[in-house]
């Protein structure tokens, strides 16, 4: 019935008219709660309405709405009022600001209650509602419009609303304010020396929300303005440990918190903190202790390793592209993903991120992974300590010493967990001052290992991964004996701790030592890797995703000793025996398609035996996801289909290929036996809209280039059109510059391996291969790793171009050497500079701008392992015509 209802082209004026008219809905003999639901289901659907075709709406309909919704603005709902600003705020956002010309003028007025006869709940709503309409227009009000400004009307009535005697009006008015100082307009700008006088003024406000703002303001300021803060310093410090000594209102004493870390952050307010570290390191310190809500969550947490997770504990995933190629022995770059970001993200404000129709749940449905994942009061202090640390070294673990020695040794949980959460917090920043105490330290940290509190053995998991660098560097094999050989075994064994969360938190902090250690770890692969084999067989779906990343972190750092029989025989068959379970739709698949890709190259050709059933598999996921891809797009009513499955596959035929290589024909066959055929499969992708899709799609291209070059000879009479329009930098869109210069970047790389092997497809498009390397080596704005694969793909086309890129060498000649330059040496580097060679033969004066740097890049190359003959050659057939010139 409501399908049909939103049919008729007067839907949203009865929708208007419910959600307005609540007196005459009791009528009906509803009870409150029945009328209030009727009226916010009409409201939600209302704003669904307006969101949709507010533009189509007739102008009599569309001042109906206005109307009512500023009308309801004045109900004594605090529902219907908050209901109201939702309503009006996306009237803004789909009509434009001229588009209802009094608004502001109006929610103004009724919120600083200009003529002295609005309720107390109105001003609350309009407050409120001209908050939603600044936080969601923050740009627009920014804009001029028939030569006015909005926000130059704004930021003087939300200073004045600031003096409200309603404690709520004040708070939305400081919020409303906080919305702008971001976006650094220059009438904020203007507007800084009454604004500080506000907050100063509002800084002992009895409001817990007023001063919470204030806080932020502050906070934004560190960014915006810290010359005005400057001054301040002093007073600042103590009125924000006074605010993070809220504990009855933990927000109120985030806010204060950030501060620390903002200013902490800021290079330029930093050194302004080093006065104060004696104040704001014990506050931050205290602030690390779990509250004691949350302490009732984690106390006593059950061993839970035997309990299936439910589904929605498995959260949906993203494949990391580890294919973007760098210029040398087609490697991938400094952007390879796999590891976890051990960065905290936090949302801006503490806002109501709910869609409309969702139900917030209650609280008491947080979880415990919800405790430690949360950004909070206890995490940012614990972030703000690392941050200072890095910072000012010593003198932060000088006043972190004596609490340490305190609490430690706590009998209280709590207080050894944020001891041992302080241990590593300073583990990067004060490494040196550190060091003469680890000796007693990390044994004592290692049989913290088997504390009876499962979030100690969390968070001292955490902080042994934080000192792992300095146990796997110990040079005297004693030390080893002493302190990295039990840290091993101890982060290993909790890896298979009764409680998931200890078990999370190893894996976690293991993975980093994998990278700290590196090569270091390659004696101890064996049981390593048995260990591995345990938590396949025994853990359950949520913690096979952090498993994964530590297989692939351990097989990109010790690489060929993964290889060894004995390791294989191990790993691979635990690896398989999962492979076999998880389907091609579980969210799971995609972090183990990545993690065989790291073992697929690690194992190299040792993964033959293995490679049959997963390239076959990914070859069918990717033609699944294309053909679901193709229905979608005919079928609106079905869903379309998840690209990271499709990445995430593209990953690892890459990495299969690349493994296998062009000995003995192992990728070729696979190719070859592909059905449907691979580069049918690959051209598709190449075209896809995403451009993680494309950035992988054509490093796989670049990998077969290298590898199964006879296969992929015939299709590139098609793929080179495709290769070649993707080349254009035109096609980068701004939302998406750094994803779009990954799939250029990848273009360019691919088109270079091609270049040095084929000759006859390359003909048609070289013309415009060369203007588009040209215009992406000659512009400064361009990534370094562009610049070089495009300048290398350049000089490749010179080996069988010369004559035709010739003329244009005065174009590049100076940029395509000041590229080369800090090039390592490579076989890529010496191909390009060989094709650059010919160039040059055919156009020597055309070098007579650069010739320093040319004479410089022919003594440039120091590796006694690359073939320089030819190279050498090339140049002295350059020098005789030059000298001529």
């Amino acid at each position: 019935m409501l399908s049909q209802a939103k049919t008729s082209p007067d839907i949203t004026n009865y929708l208007t008219y419910i959600f307005a008219n609540g007196p005459l809905l009791r009528r009906l003999n509803l009870g409150n709660d029945d009328m209030i639901l009727i009226r916010s289901s009409a409201a939600i659907n209302l704003k669904n309405s307006v969101r949709a075709s507010y533009t189509s709406i007739p102008a009599a309909g569309q001042g109906f709405i206005q109307a009512s919704a500023l009308s309801c603005l004045q109900d004594p709902n605090p529902q219907i009022r908050n209901f109201a600003g939702s309503v009006i705020t996306e009237v803004v956002q789909r009509g434009g600001v001229l588009g209802w010309p009094a608004l502001l003028p109006e929610l103004v007025s009724l919120a600083g209650n200009e003529r002295g006869n609005a309720a107390t709940t109105t001003q609350e709503g309009a407050m409120a509602a001209l908050a939603k309409v600044c936080e969601d227009n923050k740009k627009v009000l920014d804009q001029e419009y028939q030569g006015q400004r909005p926000l130059v009307f704004l930021i003087p009535k939300l200073l004045a609303i600031t003096q409200s005697q309603l404690p709520r009006v004040r708070a939305f008015a400081l919020a409303s304010l906080n919305a702008f100082i971001p976006e650094k307009s220059q009438v904020v700008r203007l507007s800084l020396d009454p604004l500080m006088a506000h907050l100063f003024n509002l800084a002992n406000d009895p409001s817990n929300d007023v001063r919470r703002n204030v806080c932020r303001s502050f906070v934004h300021l560190v960014d915006v303005a810290p010359d005005k803060l400057r001054p301040h310093m002093a007073g600042l410090v103590d009125y924000m440990i006074l605010q993070q000594r809220s504990t009855d209102d933990p927000e109120l004493a985030l806010e204060a918190a950030e501060f620390w870390l903002c200013v902490g952050e800021d290079e330029k307010m930093r050194p302004s903190l080093a006065p104060y570290l004696h104040k704001i390191v014990p506050i931050l310190l205290d602030s690390m202790i779990y509250d004691e809500e949350d302490i009732l969550r984690l106390e006593g947490d059950e061993d839970d390793a035997d309990v299936e997770d439910r589904a929605e504990d498995v959260k949906p995933q993203f494949a990391h592209t580890r294919v973007t190629k760098a210029a040398t022995n087609g490697q991938n770059g400094n952007n390879v993903n796999g590891q976890v970001s051990t960065q905290i993200v936090k949302t801006d404000d503490g806002g109501d991120d709910l869609s409309d129709g969702e139900i917030e749940e209650d609280d008491d449905a947080v979880d415990i992974d919800d405790v430690e994942d949360r950004w909070n009061l206890r995490k940012c202090s614990a972030a703000t300590l690392d941050v200072l640390a890095s910072n000012f070294h010593g003198p932060v673990f000088d006043v972190t010493l004596p609490y340490l020695k305190q609490n430690l040794q706590h009998h209280d949980w709590p207080y050894r967990e944020a001891a041992v959460l302080a241990i590593g917090a300073v583990a990067d920043g004060c490494m040196e001052t550190v060091t003469p105490h680890l000796p007693e330290l990390i044994p004592y940290l290692i049989s913290l290992l088997n504390d009876s509190e499962a979030t100690v053995r969390v968070i001292t998991c955490w902080s042994l991964g934080r000192y792992s660098g300095w146990a796997s560097k110990l040079p005297n094999p004693d030390d080893s004996k002493r302190f990295f050989e039990p840290m091993i075994e101890g982060i290993l064994t909790r890896m298979l701790d009764k409680n998931k969360r200890v078990q999370k938190s190893a894996v976690s902090a293991f993975a980093s030592l994998e990278e700290k250690a590196a090569s270091r770890l390659t004696a101890y692969c064996a049981p390593i890797v048995q260990q591995f084999v345990h938590c396949f067989r025994r853990y359950k779906d949520r913690n096979m995703f952090v498993l994964y990343d530590c297989v692939q972190t351990l097989a990109e750092h010790v690489g060929p000793a993964l290889a060894r029989p004995e390791t294989i025989s191990l790993l691979m068959p635990a690896i398989m025996e999962r492979w076999q379970k998880v389907s091609d739709q579980s969210q799971e698949l995609i972090p183990m398609l990545e993690c065989l890709s790291y073992v697929a190259t690690a194992l190299r050709t040792a993964f033959r035996d293995f490679a049959l059933p997963i390239f076959q598999r990914c070859v069918r996921i990717v033609h699944q996801n294309l053909e679901d891809h193709v229905k979608a797009m005919n079928d609106t009513l079905l869903d379309k289909p998840n690209k990271e499955f499709l990445i995430a596959s593209l990953d690892l035929l890459s990495a299969i290929i690349q493994a296998l290589g062009d000995r003995d024909g192992g990728s070729a066959e696979l190719v070859s036996a592909c059905q449907p055929r691979f580069f049918d499969l690959l051209m598709f992708c190449m075209e896809d809209v995403s451009n993680e899709v494309r950035q992988s799609s054509y490093a796989l291209l670049g990998d077969c280039a290298v590898n199964v070059f006879l296969q992929l000879q015939p299709f590139l009479p098609s793929i080179m059109p495709l290769l070649t329009k993707q080349l254009e930098l035109e096609n980068i869109r701004d939302e998406d510059f750094e994803n779009g210069f990954g799939v250029i970047n990848n273009a360019c790389w691919s088109c270079g391996e091609i270049a040095i092997k084929e000759q006859q497809s390359l003909a048609p498009h070289v013309e415009k291969l060369y203007y588009r390397f040209i215009a992406i080596v000659n512009n400064p704005e361009i990534p370094q790793s562009v610049h070089e694969n495009a300048a290398i793909a350049l000089g490749r086309l010179g080996c069988w171009y010369s004559a035709v890129v010739a003329p244009h060498l005065g174009e590049f000649a100076e940029s395509f050497l000041q590229i080369m330059r800090p090039i390592d040496d490579s076989d890529e580097k010496t191909g390009a500079i060989f094709g650059f060679n010919m160039i040059v033969q055919k156009n020597p004066r055309a070098l007579e701008a650069c010739l320093l740097e040319y004479f410089q890049a022919s003594t440039a190359f120091r590796k006694v392992d690359i073939d320089r003959r030819d190279l050498e050659q090339s140049f002295q057939n350059v020098s005789i015509p030059c000298e001529l010139g």
